[in-house]
């Protein structure tokens, strides 16, 4: 029998018969570490303790304190549990695919009758009568007419046609969990009992369709969340709870933010308060980038055909471009223009216009573009996800010795930027080189060595995506904790040779001869709607006070105070500050509590004797009491505090 060397993590090196299992492997160091093995991984490859191992390599036994892998292994192993609960309560359903996602996993079913939220504890509880069985987990590999003839004899076209879709020679892996059955990849834990039973929970139901193509059969999808513990599962729902408070739709309504209706999916309509937001933060960045050497530009919103090919967008995004039919006078065909979905190749015609040289590099050019990108309206979330937006974009062009360079200093215009936005935890991600790929390996080391070094100058860590960069260039992507530890991927850095090469971008270089530029894409917010969703959930809507849309309201506490809280508003708004009268004939009560739903940071309450003292109230959103202040005393406070912080 062949023998095969396989490496662990320590180093250390052993020589087992080649087709080992993992299980086998684990029980040769320590019978306690075979106990306590759910998987292993071959080579970074994540494979099941009963798959024969045939080739050597470097192999980690990977036990329930494994984070990653242990959660990829429970929330797989539930979706094929709740799919043979919701078939052994209602034998007709057909099933699809069921695959992990985000912190649990859903599965696909075809069902004549829709699930009810109601079915949701009825499958739960099956749920745990099949782990409690503790069934065995066991696996084979069949040949793909045995495949198709076993699912053809069940019923199952579903199966059928996913096995058609596998590449020939990749092979088929059947899972039995107990007597249910289903195509799977794995891997998978050994017995159902190795489930959690208190760490889960099915949230909810949705429709579908099959392989995502609307033109299919509508599936019913139940979706869940699974974790190692029920403590895990516990913070887990607590947190669900917090999002839906902190929830930006909700908040919107509350705070008169903004709107979305029928006659425009996915564009927002901007009431005042939401505009003040934005139009406070764009002033913002826009002088943030000016002070960084950014020059700012406007480019066309309709752009012909001819440039998205030129740049290969017509080709490869297509789909997502709103298409502009024009009927030009005179001309015998309709001239085809779109909505330009990126500001990218408008920049290089900016570029392109005029000659550059090399002492004009790096020239750092930025866009509030608005652009435009058809997302399915199952995809539209809010202002998170929309099919207008506005990019706080800029390209960098720059030779390739200047990338580092300019990487790091990017690095610290963001660092500095999310730090006055309250974002102080956050994480770089460095994407490398794909398979297939443009440019030479000399030119992807640079390249690549240029954002890992640019990174490390910076003063900030990084985590190595192998290739998951595009197929012309590296980048990075700089990713948000929020205050409830969601993650949100915001700014990016795209190191781009190609768009340059296929524009016809170039500058005459100290030599004389003419040169490509490097081009740099590069975001910080990514897009105002989506961050500014971001921001109102982060704050819960009590936004900084110099972005609050309502900084101040002045509450009269009787009809006599009227001029008084005119006077105020008038001083307020002279000092900048955005202050708002409410002389309505209501308590006080009610008004301090109807603006403090409404997020407004500060409530100046004035009565008679305020009037006489020439005094202010002054309630802060969720604190208790009030603090009494001159008038002169409190503007310029509220004007301290209303500054933006790159201007104190």
């Amino acid at each position: 029998m062949s023998q095969i060397s396989l490496t662990f993590p320590d180093g250390h090196v052993r020589d087992y018969p080649a087709g080992i299992s993992a299980a086998e492997v684990a029980e040769s160091i320590a019978p306690s570490l075979a106990k306590r093995a759910i998987s292993a991984s071959l080579d970074g490859r994540h494979i099941d303790l009963a798959w024969p191992i045939q080739t050597g390599g470097a192999i980690t036994i990977h036990t329930a304190r494994d984070e990653a892998p242990a959660l990829e292994l429970i929330r797989h192993d539930f979706a094929h549990v709740m799919a043979r609960a919701v078939q052994e309560i209602w034998p007709g359903v057909k099933v699809t695919i069921g695959p992990v996602r985000d912190q649990g996993w859903f599965y696909d079913f075809d069902r004549a009758e829709p699930f009810t939220p109601e079915d949701l504890g009825t499958i739960e509880a099956k749920m745990k009568e099949i782990i409690s069985a503790r069934d065995p987990v066991r696996t084979e590999v069949w040949d793909r007419d045995r495949a198709i003839a076993h699912y053809k004899a069940a019923n199952e076209p579903f199966k059928v046609e996913l096995i058609d879709r596998i590449p020939a020679g990749e092979e088929l892996r059947m899972y039995w969990h107990g007597d249910w059955q289903d195509l799977c990849r794995g891997p998978h834990l050994q017995n159902t009992g190795q489930l959690p039973a208190d760490a889960f929970k099915l949230t909810h139901i949705a429709g579908a369709y099959w392989l995502g193509d609307s033109t299919r059969p509508m599936l019913q999808r139940i979706y869940g969340v699974a974790f190692r513990n029920r403590d895990e599962l516990k913070a887990h729902m607590t947190m669900l709870e917090e999002a839906a408070k902190r929830d930006h739709r909700k908040l919107g309504r509350e705070m008169d933010l903004f709107h979305m209706q029928e006659e425009a999916p996915g564009q927002i309509f901007w009431h005042p308060n939401g505009w003040n937001i934005y139009t406070t933060l764009q002033d913002y960045m826009r002088r943030r980038q000016r002070t960084d050497g950014y020059v700012e530009v406007n480019t066309p919103q309709v752009v012909s055909r001819k440039l998205w090919e030129a740049s290969g967008h017509w080709e490869n995004y297509h789909d997502n471009m709103f298409i502009v039919e024009v009927d030009e006078e005179h001309a015998r065909t309709k001239t085809i223009n779109a909505l330009k979905p990126m500001n990218c190749p408008c920049h290089v015609q900016i570029f392109n216009h005029g000659l550059k040289s090399y002492r004009d590099l790096p020239l750092r050019m930025a866009e509030f573009g608005s652009c435009n990108r058809y997302e399915p309206s199952g995809a539209l979330h809010g202002i998170m996800r929309v099919r207008g937006f506005t990019q706080d974009d800029a390209h960098i062009f720059c030779t390739e010795d200047q990338i580092e360079s300019e990487t790091r200093k990017f690095i610290e215009f963001l660092a500095a930027i999310y730090a006055d936005l309250g974002f102080t935890d956050w994480r770089i991600k460095l994407s490398t080189r794909p398979e297939k790929r443009i440019g030479s390996d000399e030119s992807w080391d640079r390249a690549e060595a240029a954002l890992s070094n640019a990174c490390k100058a910076a003063g900030h860590d990084y985590e190595l995506f192998p290739g998951e960069g595009a197929f012309y260039g590296p980048k990075l992507e700089f990713v948000l904790r929020d205050a409830i530890g969601r993650d949100w991927q915001c700014g990016t850095l795209q190191v781009d040779p190609n768009l340059p090469e296929r524009l016809d971008a170039e500058y005459v270089g100290a030599d004389g001869g003419k040169h490509r530029p490097i081009m740099l894409h590069r975001a910080v917010l990514g897009s105002f709607e989506r961050f500014i969703g971001i921001l109102i959930e982060n704050s819960a809507g009590k936004l900084p006070f110099w972005l609050a849309p309502r900084q101040v309201v002045v509450a009269s506490i009787v009809s006599d105070a009227d001029a008084y809280v005119a006077e105020i508003v008038e001083a307020l708004r002279a000092a900048g500050i955005r202050a708002e009268a409410d002389t309505r004939n209501e308590k006080i009560n009610y008004k301090v509590r109807e603006h403090s739903v409404a997020k407004v940071p500060a409530i100046l309450a004035i009565g008679m004797k305020e009037v006489e003292d020439r005094t202010v109230s002054l309630r802060r959103l969720d604190q208790q009491g009030t603090r009494l202040l001159p008038l002169a005393e409190a503007v310029a406070m509220l004007q301290d505090e209303a500054t933006p912080p790159d201007l104190r």
